[in-house]
């Protein structure tokens, strides 16, 4: 059964940065492209960050571009999301998925985790 289970959203003033985390099993990691979406209240899921099978490309929303960073330790089975220079407008549940075999910034991935709260304070 594959799982991604996020971690590390929380209360952060604007400004400020937190570090999600996404950990996976059930699945070969290091065959799947990542993808972090985030879905605000009242709006539909959008795309944030993507990084392929070994890490070396990544793509970004441009309303995260320079202030977001995504990262994955395939021997720790986990994705990053390194999130520095918050919004309030950043506010929103965070979702990590996996995609076989190749980046995507659409939603046709084929795992999602549960998502992770983020509120950011003005």
């Amino acid at each position: 059964q594959v799982q991604l289970v996020e971690s590390g959203g929380g209360l952060v003033q604007a400004g400020g940065s937190l570090r999600l985390s996404c950990a996976a099993s059930g699945l070969t990691f290091s065959n799947y492209a990542m993808g972090w979406f985030r879905q605000a209240p009242g709006k539909g899921r959008e795309f944030v960050a993507t990084i392929n099978r070994w890490g070396g490309t990544t793509y970004y929303a441009d309303s995260v571009k320079g202030r977001f960073t995504i990262s994955r330790d395939n021997a720790k089975k986990t994705v990053y999301l390194q999130m520095n220079s918050l919004k309030p407008e950043d506010t929103a549940v965070y979702y990590c998925a996996a995609r076989l075999p190749a980046v995507s910034t659409t939603n046709d991935y084929n795992y999602w985790g549960q998502g992770t709260q983020v509120t950011v304070s003005s």
